[in-house]
Formats: C-alpha cells, structure tokens, sequence
C-alpha cells in the first residue's frame, strides 16, 4: 500500500550528495522540524528527468521557498555519486539529492516500480510530495510513462 497524505514518511537511512562525498542520513532526521517539497526520479540522467523534472525545480526554487518550503529534496534509486554528478551537472546545488540506492525508501512509501524492461531494475515511481515535519501534506504520483503531476509548478499549485 502507497503512502498517503497525512502519513510518517517512513525512517530509512538515505545517503546525502554533498559536496565533500557521501554523508549517511536517516529520512526521520533529514525530514525533522522543517517542510520539504521532495520529488522522486525513476533515474538520474535519464530523458525526462535531466530535461524537464530536475530544471524544472531548480527554475522553481526561489518560488518554492516564498510558498513556504525549507528545503527542496530529490530522491533516486541512484548512488550517492551518480546523483552529484546529475546535481553538479544541472546547477542543482540548492537541491539536496537523497540517495537511495537499494530502493529502501522507494520500497518502504509502497512507491516502487519495476524498470526490468528497460535493463534499470527497480527504481521509484515518478512522484511529489510536500513533508511538513516528517508527515506527508501533499502526494502526486505519475502514472507510468506521464510527467505532469510531480512538477515543481504542480506542486506549487498545491501550496
């Protein structure tokens, strides 16, 4: 069953992209004390997610933060090291970009999907959500293949 709107995100250790390597974090801490807009990439350097999802929320960002956001967070069942490089690559260092590599996270929200087909495993549906303090305020989950609902401009349609 997927997470919904009023949940505790789940606690789960995610591996940070940071500037000086990867940093180990628990979700339940990462989220604490703050309102997160976060939004999950099925890949990191894959077609939509390089030319539309991730440009679009660095495009949003100062937006974002006059809405009320704290802190604007990317998760991905990537490593630590490919999504710096992704971050690095698009100008995104205002977006913290939470690894999760094993798909733990994308697993646990009941978010997982099946990209067998494609030779990538299983990753993370496309979705959004707003986290306020470690539960869920707003969820948008992709239906497979569309890219609309976890857009920074629908997100802040929401807030």
């Amino acid at each position: 069953m997927a997470i919904s709107v009023g949940d505790k995100l789940p606690d789960i250790k995610l591996v940070k992209a940071t500037p000086d390597g990867p940093e180990a974090v628990q979700s339940s801490e990462f989220f604490a004390g703050k309102k997160v807009a976060l939004f999950a990439v099925p890949g990191a350097f894959t077609p939509t997610c390089s030319a539309k999802h991730l440009p679009g929320y660095v495009e949003k960002m100062d937006e974002l933060k006059a809405a009320g956001i704290d802190e604007v967070a990317c998760t991905s069942v990537n490593d630590a090291f490919v999504l710096g490089a992704w971050s690095k690559s698009n100008d995104a260092g205002d977006i913290a970009m939470l690894a999760d590599g094993n798909g733990d996270f994308a697993s646990a929200l009941g978010l997982d999907a099946d990209f067998k087909g494609f030779g990538m495993g299983t990753r993370s549906q496309r979705y959004s959500m707003v986290v306020n303090d470690g539960i869920v305020e707003q969820i948008n989950v992709e239906a497979p293949g569309d890219f609309s609902v976890s857009s920074a401009e629908h997100l802040l349609g929401q807030i």
